[in-house]
């Protein structure tokens, strides 16, 4: 199997950032959202997509 090495690389680095936190989420969170408000660049949030709905969403509810 092929190895790319800028996939390897931040493998690497995200594995290091997990590391430097003890794999604790709730500090990768805090430092994620420390640094999204150090930026000064605007955040965007959009509305949650639509859920698909008609005779595909419910197909399988009539099977029994």
């Amino acid at each position: 199997m092929l190895t790319d090495e800028i996939v390897e690389e931040i493998h690497k680095i995200r594995e290091e950032y997990a590391k430097s936190f003890n794999y604790d989420l709730d500090a990768i969170f805090a430092d994620l959202q420390k640094k999204q408000a150090e930026s000064g660049r605007e955040v965007v949030k959009l509305p949650p997509k639509r859920v698909l709905t008609g005779r595909w969403s419910r197909r399988g509810k009539n099977i029994m």
